[in-house]
């Protein structure tokens, strides 16, 4: 079962007036566009449309009202000048993703200090209907601008559980907290799928990303209570740059700590990258948490890491993503 937050359905946009507009022009807005069939409504000086009708709004907006002064938004996000309405409109696409499940997944080794895969993370890769590539950044910087990142995050989630099945090892699967305004309910699909392909739930890792963009820890803790409550386990992304006291951690209970990669890459030459890299590790080691490089790239790298007692690696010096898991 979806909330609906989940589902893709035609957006509705709130459209407010502001200075000279009076209310007898509104009228006759509502008014052109009901003879088109086109649903409207209208509170004080505000409108509320279907993006279908958007192109008429528009039309008669050109034609009688001046532009600046009028402001739009969708599902309760911050308002926008009119004038930038058309790079929403070009958004749709992400729709189609969505409801299409244009999506696969590509698998990256995890490996221990003897190179011995532990785990997969289980990286999701989409594509347009033409079968041309869609990179994640763009994919998910849209997903946020049209409010469609609950969809596209549950999407995720719920592709990478069932490409779990192609493993024996972890799985870690990435997540956004802000896309979950509510574990008991945004998290249920998952753990139904997840006990449906009869996986034990201490194979999963679900890894928070954006962890420096995380705002509301207290909403983070309730998740990750979620999914420990319910046997998963959990890591977390970039952790030197959003959490940077050891109570902050030790609230937190990481089962595994990410050491980003631009401190990853050339550590074993560079002083200041080598001290983050030890403090990163004694936060680890003082709250019970797995470290993790990930980024590797390079024999030195790995070395100098895992000599200072680093126990997880990842990154291209084991293997790149591939859309099948492969062992070294």
């Amino acid at each position: 079962m979806s909330c609906k937050n989940c589902l893709v359905t035609e957006l509705t946009y709130e459209i407010r007036f502001e200075k000279n507009h009076d209310v007898s022009i509104i009228q006759d807005i509502v008014s052109h566009l009901s003879r088109r069939n086109i649903w409207v409504n209208v509170e004080d000086k505000q409108l509320k449309i279907k993006e279908s009708g958007l192109r008429e709004f528009l039309d008669f907006c050109t034609d009688h009202m001046q532009k600046e002064e009028i402001y739009f938004r969708i599902e309760n996000q911050q308002w926008h000048p009119l004038t930038e309405i058309e790079s929403f409109i070009e958004t749709n696409w992400i729709d189609e993703v969505i409801q299409k499940e244009l999506i696969t997944c590509h698998f990256q080794p995890i490996v221990d200090q003897t190179e011995k895969i532990f785990a997969f993370e289980i990286l999701a890769r989409f594509q347009n209907e033409n079968g041309s590539m869609i990179y994640p950044n763009e994919i998910f910087t849209t997903a946020k601008k049209r409010g469609r990142l609950y969809a596209l995050d549950r999407l995720c989630r719920m592709t990478a559980v069932r490409y779990s099945t192609k493993i024996n090892t972890k799985a870690f699967i990435n997540f956004i907290p802000t896309s979950i305004y509510s574990p008991e309910f945004c998290l249920k699909s998952t753990i139904s799928l997840a006990n449906e392909l009869g996986i034990n739930p201490n194979q999963f890792v679900f890894e928070v990303v954006e962890t420096e963009q995380v705002d509301d820890l207290d909403h983070l803790k309730k998740i990750l209570t979620y999914y420990k409550e319910k046997g998963f386990q959990y890591a977390l992304d970039d952790v030197g740059e959003g959490f940077n006291t050891i109570d902050m951690l030790s609230s937190l209970q990481p089962h595994f700590m990410k050491l980003d990669m631009k401190y990853v890459q050339g550590v074993a030459v560079d002083s200041t990258k080598q001290q983050i890299a030890q403090s990163f590790l004694n936060k680890a080691i003082e709250i019970g948490s797995i470290p993790l490089a990930e980024g590797v790239e390079t024999r030195a790298d790995f070395e100098w890491l895992k000599q200072i007692g680093y126990q997880l690696f990842q990154g291209y010096l084991f293997g790149k993503p591939t859309p099948e898991p492969k062992l070294i």
